[in-house]
């Protein structure tokens, strides 16, 4: 029998999310499966159209119904698949056990009430009776998320703050129920870079303090090098590889994901231009009968093209869909 602690908090198998429209039936999500590890921190990148915030909308059971559906697989939490959850109950973890980071702070937060009501307003939905108390626990965690005067900020609506302050907010009300599970989608966009180390810095030290597993949605492989424990890369609404990070960068095995680290700024390089990778993402509708990188994979075959690569181990907790590799003995 698997010991409960050394269980995944969050396991994702197979998801599958769906968008029926009159143009067709968009696969968005299209057998994705991962797991994060408590206390751990779990990045998920691609390019924009990949799939990654539908599929952190998917484990929140936030995807709009319809024209979204959960078209298959099971989302456990503690082994629970909250996809078989009444909305009472879903409710009930969302907001407490599961906390979420949106990707934009000033259309998520409501413009017409302070930050202070709308965490003491989270806070009172899981169990705050005490409106005094609950007041007190936001302006605690304003202070934990270091936005300045927290007792007088408290009472500030959300146009009054920059954008860095809003997405502390949006942080002191994701964690304000002491959430297990913490998802943040691209919590640093049109951030300036400064307070992009700053919110990366804090949600650091705010994993160290609670022991909150992370999911961090992202497309900068430079924010998972200094941020994530573990990655999953995803193209076209699969997941071609999954790996530690420290494996990942030494040696990636999937020409996207070597295709994305390419194109990673570096201050050594040799010349001024920007790598890139050819093309982009196929649209969701387009079932292609093969590997969906191929249009775009300087190693493409035309077994490649013409088979979907299954997404199969090759080492202690690595994963690869791609046929070519590992990607050594192909260079080899």
């Amino acid at each position: 029998m698997t010991d409960q602690t050394d269980a995944p908090l969050l396991e994702v198998r197979d998801l599958q999310v769906h968008f029926d429209t009159e143009g067709g039936t968009f696969r968005a999500v299209d057998g994705v499966s991962f797991s994060v590890r408590r206390g751990a921190t779990l990045g998920i990148v691609g390019e924009s159209g990949c799939g990654k915030s539908v599929t952190s909308l998917g484990v929140m059971r936030l995807i709009p119904r319809p024209p979204g559906r959960y078209a298959g697989g099971e989302v456990l939490f503690e082994g629970k698949d909250i996809l078989k959850l009444s909305e009472g109950e879903m409710r009930k973890l969302r907001g407490g056990r599961m906390g979420m980071i949106f990707q934009e702070p000033m259309t998520s937060l409501n413009p017409v009430y302070t930050i202070g009501d709308q965490i003491i307003e989270s806070l009172r939905a899981h169990g705050w009776k005490d409106k005094a108390k609950a007041r007190a626990r936001a302006i605690e965690m304003l202070d934990l998320v270091r936005l300045p005067s927290p007792e007088t900020r408290v009472d500030d609506f959300p146009h009054q703050l920059s954008g860095g302050q809003r997405q502390r907010v949006m942080i002191a009300l994701a964690l304000a129920n002491d959430p297990e599970l913490l998802i943040a989608d691209e919590p640093t966009t049109a951030l300036d870079v400064t307070i992009q180390a700053q919110i990366l810095e804090l949600m650091r030290d705010l994993r160290e303090r609670t022991g909150s597993a992370i999911v961090l949605i992202t497309h900068d492989l430079g924010v998972v090098a200094e941020t994530c424990d573990d990655v999953v890369v995803m193209y076209a609404g699969k997941v071609v590889e999954k790996a530690p990070v420290a494996d990942l960068f030494a040696s990636a095995q999937h020409p996207y994901t070597l295709g994305l680290m390419a194109a990673v700024p570096r201050l050594d390089a040799r010349t001024d231009r920007l790598e890139t990778i050819p093309g982009s993402v196929p649209p969701p509708y387009l079932q292609l009968p093969g590997c969906r990188f191929a249009g775009r994979c300087p190693l493409a075959t035309d077994h490649c093209r013409a088979a979907p690569p299954p997404l199969r181990e090759i080492g202690p907790g690595r994963a690869v869909a791609c046929w070519r590799a590992p990607i050594e003995e192909v260079a080899a």
